[in-house]
């Protein structure tokens, strides 16, 4: 479960982490009230949404006075940015800052461990930044020593330096005592006190503890596109990557997930249709994943045991002429009906394959080649 902005601040408050003061407002008669009886000018209106590159979007603004705030208000609020729609807006107050710094903890499943990355560089490009350090953080104990030591490689010192252990160890114990699988801050920004503030937050719990933590009940939230999948009957996950699967049956999704990663391919989205389908089922589980907007490839792996491969294939055609599918789409169908469903698509745009294992190696190999004309 991913936080918002403002929610993820309300925890650093909790594990006295310093952010900077704000308010949420989710009209601008609200914002008004605010910022003659709270909040100072200059401010920042961020808006509030569970998915990241606001700025890049335009979605943080700078105000300066009330006449800034009621028309960057409306305009942020119907700005959606990747299908969703802002909760509100973040009305924070401008700071002086001296320097910024982008510091993560996350869960590294390949390390089985935590791990910490610092960059001597935060903002809006720091997957680009080339001075990024990280390190594994393998016991409780040593987490002020790891900190110390990655503050030295990001070239922070004395009164810095402790001030910054003291900002991951806060991070630390937050990220262990809620759970969560990553917390980050992007940017921290060093203040010229020596204090270090947390100018955003980016927090993502683990959904399996939620149990064990009904404090956190109250963030859960789904996108519209979860909203959507659930709508509708469907097991949706949105991920960071390009291909995008679906199939009938956990397994059966699970399987081609892995299977995508050890082609080398890196997967957006799944979806798993369930045991029983219909033309409309398939053609609204094509719905969701056309609103993924990273999605650049779709792999159907569709086996027919209840399911009627011919009625998904009507679904999938008729997805086609309605302009739903943008992006290549390869698929494997085979079971019940399976020559019908064939014989539908065979004069779509569809990719058909007998085995998985070559529907998966065409869908990464056709990405892998685009790519390699872009950089051309």
């Amino acid at each position: 479960m991913r936080l918002l902005e403002y929610q993820g601040k309300e925890l650093f408050k909790e594990f006295g982490i310093p952010t900077p003061k704000s308010r949420m407002a989710f009209s601008v008669e609200e914002a008004r009230s605010l910022l003659k009886n709270e909040l100072t000018f200059p401010i920042i209106l961020k808006s509030q949404v569970p998915v990241g590159g606001r700025g890049k979007a335009g979605a943080i603004k700078k105000c300066r006075s009330i006449t800034d705030v009621e028309s960057n208000f409306i305009e942020l609020m119907n700005k959606k940015i990747e299908g969703e729609s802002p909760r509100g807006l973040l009305l924070e107050e401008v700071i002086d800052i001296s320097k910024e710094l982008y510091v993560s903890l996350f869960l590294n499943r390949s390390a089985r461990c935590f791990s910490l990355i610092v960059s001597a560089a935060g903002g809006m490009d720091i997957e680009s930044a080339k001075n990024r350090f990280i390190l594994d953080v393998t016991s409780t104990d040593e987490i002020g020593d790891i900190a110390a030591r990655i503050a030295g490689m990001a070239g922070l010192d004395g009164e810095d330096r402790k001030k910054f252990v003291e900002f991951v160890q806060n991070l630390y114990r937050l990220l262990c005592e809620k759970e969560a699988e990553l917390v980050e801050v992007n940017p921290a920004a060093l203040l010229v006190n020596g204090s270090i503030v947390a100018l955003d937050s980016k927090v993502i719990l683990d959904d399996n503890s939620l149990f064990r933590h009904p404090e956190l009940i109250k963030y859960e939230e789904a996108t519209e596109l979860e909203s959507l999948a659930k709508k509708n009957g469907f097991s949706f996950v949105q991920l960071q990557g390009n291909i995008a699967i679906i199939g009938n049956g956990a397994g059966l999704v699970m399987s081609t997930l892995d299977m995508v990663s050890d082609a080398g391919g890196d997967a957006g989205a799944f979806l798993d249709f369930g045991g029983s389908a219909t033309s409309e089922t398939i053609y609204q589980a094509l719905t969701v994943i056309s609103r993924v907007k990273t999605i650049q490839t779709i792999v159907v792996n569709l086996f027919g045991g209840i399911v009627r491969t011919d009625l998904v294939a009507q679904g999938i055609l008729r997805a086609y002429v309605n302009n739903l599918i943008t992006v290549p789409l390869f698929a494997r169908i085979s079971g019940a009906e399976s020559l019908k469903a064939k014989e539908i698509l065979k004069d779509s745009k569809a990719h058909l394959f007998d085995r998985i294992e070559d529907a998966i190696q065409s869908a990464v190999q056709g990405i892998k080649s685009q790519e390699g004309k872009a950089i051309l």
